[in-house]
């Protein structure tokens, strides 16, 4: 199991519209093979990550070359600065 990481900045105060907007990212991570999971969290800093769950490492990487994109293209207006991306192995996991 691999994890696929994206980091960025956002404007003050944005998190609903972000909410919204980072819906859309769904299809675009999901339809990637090996996906498992999709989660986004908005840090009281105003950090957003969003982490997806994927079989392989590749297929990771591959979310992580099209989310990057999605965010260049969708968020510009609500981010500060550059997202940035990483993925790698799952080394411990727990479900109930």
């Amino acid at each position: 199991m691999y994890a696929a990481i994206r980091q960025f900045k956002a404007k003050p105060g944005s998190a609903d519209a972000l909410a919204e907007r980072i819906k859309g990212a769904v299809p675009i991570i999901s339809e990637v093979s090996g996906f498992m999971g999709y989660y986004v969290i908005y840090a009281p800093d105003d950090t957003v990550t969003a982490i997806s769950v994927f079989n392989t490492v590749a297929e990771a990487q591959e979310s992580n070359r099209r989310a990057l994109a999605w965010i260049e293209d969708n968020l510009g207006p609500l981010v500060v600065g550059q997202a940035n991306a990483t993925a790698g192995p799952v080394i411990v996991h727990s479900l109930p």
